[in-house]
């Protein structure tokens, strides 16, 4: 066959300046190539031949003359037994392996995720991906296809869905507590990235430089979980807690007056968090603890002891009237009832 000038491709080259371009098809014009055209392949550019839909040879960056000796496995679809003297015919792609970076990622719907404390819960997540293509024969075959110009934005619109399922089964493998994902997320990112690459490389011939989560959104009462654990971590041990606050009371007010105050702002915040963790009311944290109920009449002693302060600012609360106690000889005696009222105030 013969072939006049013009119709046979002499050099073969790719310069993006679009920045975006993912896959990069080279248009032939329908002009065969001829033995011993140069190819030339920048850095950060692979080039992967394709004949009759059969990957062929892949080149790296340089510059190739295209002779038998360097195409050996277009060679042998073409069966060229002894080489080849004539132009032929080959699709070529060209494919950006550098870094792409700021690739949002998110749920479209919500998550289910097991946890130990919480049970199964429901949670949306979005954030960023940086990216790089690492195996061409297997991103043209499962993402770009036979596209022309596969850009960014319709990798976006085809890896979205992709990118959540990878997260939320690496999440699941990982077992990480809600609690920890909603306040740990650069950690958890960073975490989550041997999980997810080894599934996407396998799978799609890319490899994530990074995963950053930004937000996980969690339903209202997960929410307020969370809060309630914040807080009592925040108080630590509920005896020195309310100790503390005593003793800034007397510093502040001198006198049993201002004990009485300090106490009852205590005694509320006990009997708050008392509540909040499932105890009856009117059970201390010594008698929650031994799953004894206090008696219905109580010594200053008993009523001190179960709330973990001493004896004296009990009294001091009785002698200003703020809670009521009968006399019976030279010691008081608190009805629970009293106490509740007074600590529900």
């Amino acid at each position: 066959m013969d072939f006049i000038k013009g119709e046979l491709l002499d050099v073969i080259e790719w310069t993006d300046d679009s920045r975006d371009t993912l896959s990069f098809r080279f248009p032939d014009e329908d002009k065969a190539i001829k033995n011993g055209a140069q190819l030339i392949v920048r850095e950060s550019q692979t080039v992967q031949f394709v004949y009759l839909g059969e990957f062929g040879d892949t080149f790296g960056p340089g510059k190739h003359t295209l002779t038998t000796d360097n195409i050996p496995v277009l060679t042998k679809l073409k069966s060229w037994k002894y080489g080849f003297n004539v132009p032929f015919k080959a699709d070529v792609y060209y494919l950006n392996t550098r870094l792409f970076t700021g690739n949002k990622w998110g749920t479209a719907n919500p998550i289910m995720m097991r946890d130990e404390d919480l049970g199964i819960v429901r949670a949306r997540a979005f954030g960023t991906y940086d990216f790089r293509i690492t195996q061409p024969k297997l991103f043209l075959k499962e993402v770009a296809g036979s596209d022309h110009n596969f850009r960014v934005d319709e990798f976006a619109d085809t890896m979205r869905s992709r990118v959540v399922s990878v997260f939320a089964d690496a999440l699941a493998s990982a077992k990480v507590p809600v609690f920890d994902v909603a306040s740990r997320y650069g950690e958890l990112g960073e975490a989550l990235l041997p999980l997810i690459n080894p599934v996407l490389e396998a799978k799609y011939g890319i490899q994530l430089a990074s995963f950053i989560i930004e937000n996980v959104s969690v339903p209202p009462e997960v929410e307020q979980a969370i809060d309630k654990r914040s807080s009592m971590a925040a108080v630590g041990n509920l005896n020195d807690y309310i100790k503390f606050q005593m003793a800034q009371g007397m510093e502040k007010g001198g006198g049993s007056g201002g004990v009485a105050t300090e106490l009852a702002v205590g005694l509320s915040i006990a009997q708050q968090i008392m509540k909040e963790q499932g105890m009856p009311a009117g059970v201390s944290k010594t008698a929650a603890n031994n799953a004894v109920v206090l008696p219905d009449l109580l010594a200053p002693a008993d009523v001190a002891q179960a709330l973990g302060v001493p004896e004296a600012d009990v009294m001091a609360i009785i002698e200003s009237g703020e809670l009521t106690a009968k006399k019976i000889g030279s010691s008081y005696r608190i009805k629970r009832a009293s106490l509740d009222e007074y600590l529900a105030r």
